[in-house]
């Protein structure tokens, strides 16, 4: 399975068109063999703009989520009902989770010295989205561990993600605790990322995802260059090499916890 890769978390609509390029470069992936790439919403309305502009690609799967941006934890009240009209007005079977959603205690608090009112409850109002309408959630946390584990526990019903896991073994335990699955981006790769590298071998392998977060957090041979999900391969074989698992094992796995979780295998 050399190249039955997937790339479950990559934002392709900001990838840069110079750097694939990006339609041709996703579809030489496709031809390559890539197995399939999750393109993650950040705003209330993006959407439909992106599943026109990926339409083409049937093996690329949609979420529709609130980054918990300073502009949008003030607009929540007007935002949370545009989330859901567009999400079921979503074409069947292109939609598959809610998010990315969460708490960011490093970019809220750098920009306004505090947390945000109001950022509790915009993950609040996606997780009883995601109850309401039966789907997985992608959870973003950045410094926010026990917060966010914490709104996560009052919401059993709903499972999900947490994306671009940051967080050591305790972390890693409390939210496997939940239900959740745990994914390792590029970051695994990181020269001071050894405890990282010690959650992803304490993470069960039915409870393993891994992504690219592109066009963010490349891995270490790419630094300084924009992510694009083929890179996803970099974090498959480290991840491999740590497990002491062959790469067809581990992609096996990966494809049966696509399918487990957010009910797609492409």
């Amino acid at each position: 399975m050399p190249g039955a890769f997937i790339d479950t978390h990559a934002h392709l609509s900001l990838l840069p068109r110079g750097t694939l390029p990006r339609e041709a470069g996703i579809a030489r992936l496709f031809r390559g063999g890539f197995r399939g790439i999750i393109d993650i919403g950040t705003e209330a309305e993006d959407l439909s703009g992106r599943i026109t502009a990926f339409a083409r690609f049937d093996r690329i799967r949609f979420s529709a989520g609130i980054w918990p941006s300073k502009a949008s934890i003030a607009e929540r009240e007007r935002l949370i009902p545009r989330l859901e009209e567009h999400i079921i007005a979503a074409p069947q079977g292109r939609l598959i989770a809610i998010g990315e959603c969460g708490l960011d205690r490093h970019h809220n608090r750098q920009e306004t010295g505090a947390d945000l009112p109001g950022e509790r409850e915009l993950l609040e109002r996606q997780l009883d989205l995601a109850q309401r309408l039966k789907l997985p959630i992608i959870i973003h946390s950045r410094q926010s561990a026990e917060e966010t584990r914490e709104i996560l526990s009052r919401y059993p019903e709903v499972h999900g993600v947490i994306h671009c896991f940051s967080y050591g073994i305790p972390e890693a335990r409390s939210f496997l605790q939940l239900g959740y699955y745990l994914s390792f981006a590029g970051t695994l790769t990181y020269k001071n990322a050894q405890g990282l590298r010690e959650a992803l071998q304490f993470v069960p392998l039915d409870r393993l995802l891994l992504e690219t977060d592109a066009p963010y957090l490349a891995p270490q041979r790419f630094r300084g260059k924009p992510a694009e999900p083929g890179m996803v391969a970099e974090t498959y074989h480290l991840a491999a090499a740590l497990r002491e698992i062959p790469l067809e094992a581990l992609q096996a796995a990966i494809i049966k916890n696509v399918r487990a979780l957010f009910g797609t295998c492409f």
